[in-house]
């Protein structure tokens, strides 16, 4: 998909950025232990049970940061890098997860709703190249037509679905702070650390949030302005 470097620039710049910085903070922490002796999965499990779920399981997954929580299986999946690891920025991670299920379980709107949209955005950024291919090839911006229309209203749909997923992370991220103070998993030191490392993963979603809003209105600037009347 071509879009002029001009109105993807600041995104790319962003998104640069907040994966530099989510990676660095990620490191730098990761070589600090934490005084509980506690691993992620630990962790995890522990706030869990805290919370009355001990049925939401605990699994290790590949991937680096390919952490997440699947609400339809109830399964919290943690890299290799956070459920083995006793440092602070892998419990600050569990615990991040931890809050998505805490999420799932009292019923927390916007965590709903990107669920239920979850299948048709990832039916649609798949299709997406190629419909825009094909509107591009067949004037359909020019022309007013109905597959760039369909271009535009699966844009509407990720971008709606980014800004919903900023609420969602913050809220997870305010959800494990609480659970690791309240509980005492980590110092008040190691807690500086925690929030750190989420507040450099939140960047990534804010980066991905306005990638999303300025592909779409570059793709409605051309449906609406290159139309013929």
């Amino acid at each position: 998909m071509i879009v002029p470097l001009m109105l993807l620039a600041p995104a790319i710049l962003i998104a640069l950025w907040a994966q530099m910085r989510v990676k660095s903070t990620f490191a730098q922490f990761s070589r600090v232990g934490s005084r509980s002796g506690l691993t992620g999965a630990d962790v995890a499990r522990l706030l869990l049970r805290a919370r009355g779920l001990p049925d939401v399981q605990v699994e290790r997954t590949k991937g680096f940061l390919s952490d997440h929580y699947d609400p339809r299986t109830r399964t919290l999946r943690l890299s290799e890098a956070t459920h083995d690891s006793r440092s602070v920025a892998a419990i600050g991670v569990a615990a991040h997860e931890t809050g998505h299920a805490l999420q799932h379980a009292d019923g927390y709107a916007p965590l709903q709703f990107r669920s239920t949209v979850v299948p048709a955005v990832s039916l649609g950024s798949r299709a997406l190249p190629f419909l825009v291919l094909l509107a591009v090839l067949g004037g359909a911006f020019h022309s007013g037509g109905l597959l760039a229309w369909l271009v535009v209203s699966i844009l509407s749909l990720i971008v709606l679905f980014s800004l919903v997923t900023l609420p969602v992370e913050f809220n997870a991220s305010r959800r494990a702070l609480a659970l690791l103070e309240n509980g005492g998993v980590l110092t008040v030191d190691e807690m500086g650390g925690a929030r750190k490392v989420l507040d450099a993963a939140a960047l990534t979603y804010v980066a991905a949030a306005i990638a999303a809003v300025l592909e779409l209105a570059y793709w409605a600037m051309m449906l609406f302005g290159g139309r013929d009347e």
